[in-house]
């Protein structure tokens, strides 16, 4: 049974293992990769380029600079803010609120056994 307290429910986030949280960190894909993958979202990696689509930054795209796992939060190259002594920073953004415009060069699963390469060959 899981539980609806918002107290327990933020203990178990705060608890989550780090390959737990990575799974926190998916954004959509556009129309384009969505078609190409079959996949609807996948998870942001360090050189993606993403749109914002919520916020202050809404409509910035940029490439992603940062992942935070351990607040599951994304760095965008587009979004800075400055702090009280002036000094320039990434503003955090959730992954839920980016769209995926292009992925940096990664290996994807493949969907089917047989699309492997050498899967089942013997030389």
């Amino acid at each position: 049974m899981v539980s609806a307290s918002p107290r327990k429910k933020r203990k178990r986030l705060h608890e989550m293992h780090l390959h737990q949280k990575a799974k926190l960190v998916r954004a959509h894909l556009s129309k384009e990769l969505r078609k190409q993958l079959g996949k609807r979202s996948i998870r942001v990696k360090k050189g993606d380029k993403v749109k914002i689509l919520r916020g202050r930054f809404k409509g910035v795209s940029g490439k992603v600079v940062e992942v935070d796992l351990r607040d599951a939060r994304v760095f965008v190259e587009g979004a800075i803010v400055k702090n009280q002594r002036g000094k320039e920073k990434f503003f955090p953004i959730p992954a839920s609120k980016l769209l995926v415009l292009e992925l940096e060069k990664r290996q994807l699963k493949q969907k089917k056994m047989g699309e492997k390469t050498g899967a089942g060959e013997k030389a």
